[in-house]
């Protein structure tokens, strides 16, 4: 099977234009709306959640069982928890991320009267003013403020403002796009994952070939925060495939480059036959590839067996470094991925049983239990014990 030719000015821009619009969780409403004129523009239909996740399907051979590509539009950012007597904001995460990185941070506060430039600060942040102080104060979400950019010096001020408890914050992305390859931005997570499948979508929409079965493309508003892919799915779909962030970090085996297969995360194993045919695909089509376990980590596909969907999950990654933080990519694990899923598309069903939700035994999947043939060859000659 020929590799896909992935348009890779196409996904650098997308991903540009992506990360240039806020949507943390609970303020996904134009991010949804400019993923919808993208699909339109690929001329791919699609249907729309009360919320704004958004489901496309490309239409395949045969109806099932189907197959779905899932990746989120929401990210991280931080809400008003308070507005403080000294004019300063309060403030609590959106998602599960670090204060450390919160401090020094450019953001946009969405007030109801409008949007306000503002900074993330430590509530010592003038060295001139605390000396020592500034580099001996703790970190956590309790010891940082926002400062807005506007004449607000007490709580009266904020009111008048029209600022008030609840408002959402949005954390400036503030991405390089570096002539190696490297970008380096906050919320690849996951706005290079929605980049990459589009990329892949317009890679199988200007193809001669169709996929096997119908192919769904789904874009969830709330991953972040633990809900992702619970509702969106069709009966029709038995297997599910995650696009996020790896972890390349010290102790973990993924890369930036190339797709990284994670193997298990803090829910448990992802399904048994469809991580090994990704991994297949991507020795068949000379894709890098390398497995990883991730501990702390969970996604759309968690979401989505917790609410009762009896699908197949697996998770495909490309590695960022410093997840949740400054992140960093290389636009060889994007490309690798979108050649990844248009081959997934294109292949064939190897469980044909997986069309129906319930069926007899006949059909029913293997798992290899007899010893290998390295292990069969020991027990003729046992070491012996000393």
């Amino acid at each position: 099977m020929s590799v896909a030719v992935i348009d890779a000015v196409y996904l650098r821009e997308t991903l540009s234009e992506l990360l240039a619009i806020p949507s943390p969780t609970g303020f996904t409403d134009e991010i949804a709306r400019r993923l919808c004129q993208f699909l339109d523009d690929l001329g791919v239909p699609y249907e729309m959640t009360r919320r704004g996740a958004i489901r496309a399907r490309l239409a395949g051979a045969a109806p099932r069982p189907a197959r779905a590509i899932v990746a989120h539009l929401d990210t991280l950012g931080a809400q008003v928890k308070r507005l403080k007597e000294n004019g300063r904001l309060e403030l609590v995460p959106i998602g599960h991320w670090s204060a450390r990185f919160a401090e020094g941070a450019r953001g946009t506060v969405f007030g109801s009267s409008g949007a306000f430039r503002a900074s993330i600060l430590p509530l010592k942040a003038s060295g001139h003013t605390f000396n020592d102080e500034v580099d001996t104060a703790p970190v956590g979400w309790q010891h940082v403020e926002a400062r807005i950019d506007a004449h607000a010096r007490t709580q009266a001020d904020l009111d008048r403002l029209g600022i008030e408890v609840g408002d959402i914050i949005a954390i400036d992305p503030q991405p390089e796009f570096l002539p190696n390859g490297y970008i380096v931005s906050r919320h690849l997570d996951d706005k290079a994952g929605v980049a990459v499948m589009l990329a892949a979508l317009k890679a199988l929409r200007v193809s001669s070939q169709v996929p096997a079965v119908d192919l769904y493309f789904l874009f969830t508003i709330a991953e972040e925060t633990g809900h992702g892919a619970g509702s969106i799915l069709t009966p029709d779909i038995a297997a599910l495939v995650a696009i996020d962030n790896g972890t390349s970090a010290p102790g973990q085996n993924s890369s930036e480059f190339g797709v990284t297969l994670c193997m298990a995360d803090q829910t448990g194993p992802f399904d048994y036959h469809l991580t090994r045919k990704l991994a297949q695909l991507c020795k068949s089509n000379g894709i890098q590839m390398q497995k990883d376990v991730f501990r702390y980590y969970r996604s759309d596909a968690a979401a989505a067996v917790e609410a009762g969907a009896d699908v197949r999950t697996a998770l495909a990654t490309f590695g960022v470094d410093a997840s949740h933080g400054y992140e960093r990519i290389h636009s060889d694990a994007l490309r690798s991925l979108a050649e990844l899923i248009v081959s997934y598309g294109f292949s064939p069903v190897e469980i044909a049983r997986d069309a129906e939700p319930f069926a007899d035994v006949g059909g029913f999947t293997h798992q290899p239990v007899e010893a290998a043939p390295e292990a069969r060859q020991s027990d003729l000659h046992p070491v012996p014990m000393l």
